[in-house]
């Protein structure tokens, strides 16, 4: 009974009816067809003919409803394999006019339509077999930065290398190919009912394309390094599998292409950092800061006293000196910076059937590479919001501690240490809760919250009621 539960989640009321649908129109189509003929074979010609139609009809509607999401299901599985051409829109152009002037020729027997016949098949020849010669021989390696920020522009060095000894490389696109995660999310989900290995084996991640650099044209026996660039768009890592070189060379009917083997390299992406107001959050522009009586380099003048040999002389006060006939210079309050520490509760109270839609959602989302859901959007817009603090705070130089439900770091400064947040930070995901379920905090969190003398942020999906009374007396709240 449970495994049936999950798997009315996977599947909705409105999957299982476009499935009947499309069943039941290539089901009346081929009922049709059977019909057309048996009228045909009886000599029935004016039922047949009523049959043909309705059957035109049919098709009509199949190639309407039914071929398109069936395409673009097949083009996301051929991705994943490695063929070596497809034809473009022009190749099945040709495709096509090859096969009409090869009928044509052949009933007529015209020496004109030969002609065109042996041009066409000619120049489809050699568009396959130069642009098949083009992408022999090369070699391609890829640089990638340390850091890399979605929405921001990541500089990639491309290099492509030219083994070729007698020709030049031509009209060349380098793409490199990798996943988002080990296991797609529909096969975790599968996994609680049947067993693991069907479902990994049956249903892999998607294939995230990138792509990187055109190059034009390399000579023979040398190589060309070019740097772009690009642009990731979600936050989240991004697993290396291979490159891939492809080109339409010579007359574009063809698309070749070849892939080379990559070392499985992690590259992790950082939240988008966006222009944040510190005031915009309810904070004041001075949180972190506090002014002690002592002497420093703050801005607020501490005391008035008389000049000693090593002080610098900037600081003397020459009307303080005048009036008082001796060298006088100003002392300042040294600025002490005090910490920030930032609880984020990713936790989202749903219900039932808000959780069932969200996993649908979810698993949509992987498969266009783009958060869409109300859900994902809110909680995309708060982790963005929270590394831009994060950011911000550690170019005004303050220190920071970030605490998750399942993650406590130490209190630091420097990039070092913003990295090893924002690295948290760009892998986590919203965990949704029923309204029946407990709102319980850690041990370590309660006991931060009364003893630190840090300030304090809160950031939740939970309204401020329903938090416990020590969270809302000892910090600040903010609710997305």
């Amino acid at each position: 009974m449970e495994k049936f539960k999950l798997l009315t989640e996977l599947v909705s009321f409105r999957d299982i009816k476009n499935a009947i649908f499309g069943s039941l129109l290539v089901l009346c189509g081929l009922i049709l067809a059977f019909l057309t003929l048996w009228a045909n074979r009886t000599g029935n010609l004016r039922l047949a003919s009523i049959f043909a139609f309705l059957s035109l009809i049919f098709v009509v509607v199949i190639i309407v409803f039914i071929l398109p999401p069936l395409v673009r299901n097949a083009a996301a599985e051929t991705s994943r394999l490695d063929f070596p051409f497809e034809f473009t829109i022009g190749g099945a152009f040709l495709i096509g006019i090859l096969i009409v002037v090869t009928f044509a020729a052949l009933n007529t027997g015209n020496n004109l339509l030969f002609l065109i016949l042996s041009v066409l098949t000619a120049a489809f020849l050699v568009s396959f077999f130069m642009g098949n010669a083009c992408l022999k021989k090369l070699d391609v390696k890829m640089r990638f930065p340390d850091v890399a920020f979605a929405g921001k522009a990541t500089p990639i060095t491309v290099t492509l290398y030219n083994r070729k000894k007698f020709f030049p490389c031509i009209s060349v696109l380098a793409e490199v190919r990798g996943v988002d995660r080990k296991r797609s999310l529909l096969a975790e989900e599968l996994s609680k009912i049947f067993k693991i290995e069907w479902t990994d084996k049956l249903i892999k991640p998607p294939v995230i394309r990138h792509r990187l650099s055109y190059f034009v044209h390399i000579p023979r026996a040398s190589s060309l390094q070019i740097g772009i660039d690009h642009v990731f768009e979600n936050r989240g890592r991004f697993i290396i599998k291979d490159f891939e070189l492809s080109t339409t060379f010579p007359l574009g009917f063809i698309q070749h292409r070849r892939r080379l083997s990559a070392e499985e390299v992690e590259i992790t992406i950082f939240p988008k950092v966006v222009p944040l107001q510190i005031a915009s959050l309810g904070l004041s522009s001075e949180a972190g800061k506090l002014e002690k009586l002592q002497r420093g380099s703050g801005s607020d003048l501490l005391m008035l006293r008389d000049y000693q040999p090593q002080d610098d002389l900037r600081y003397v006060d020459w009307k303080a000196t005048a009036k008082t006939r001796r060298l006088m210079v100003r002392d300042y309050a040294s600025e002490d910076r005090k910490s920030v520490q930032i609880f984020f509760d990713n936790r989202i109270i749903v219900s039932a059937q808000q959780k069932t839609q969200y996993i649908r959602h979810r698993i949509i989302e992987e498969q266009k590479q783009r958060p869409f859901s109300p859900i994902s959007l809110r909680f995309e817009e708060a982790v963005s919001k929270l590394a831009s603090l994060l950011y911000y705070l550690d170019h005004d130089q303050i220190e920071t501690r970030l605490l998750l439900l399942d993650y406590v770091s130490e209190f630091g400064i420097g990039r070092a240490h913003l990295y090893s947040l924002l690295r948290k930070l760009a892998l986590i995901e919203p965990k949704l809760i029923e309204p029946d379920e407990s709102l319980e905090y850690s041990d370590k969190w309660m006991h931060e919250l009364e003893l630190s003398a840090a300030h304090n942020l809160f950031i939740t999906f939970i309204d401020e009621q329903a938090l416990p009374r020590e969270v809302r007396l000892n910090t600040k709240i903010l609710k997305f």
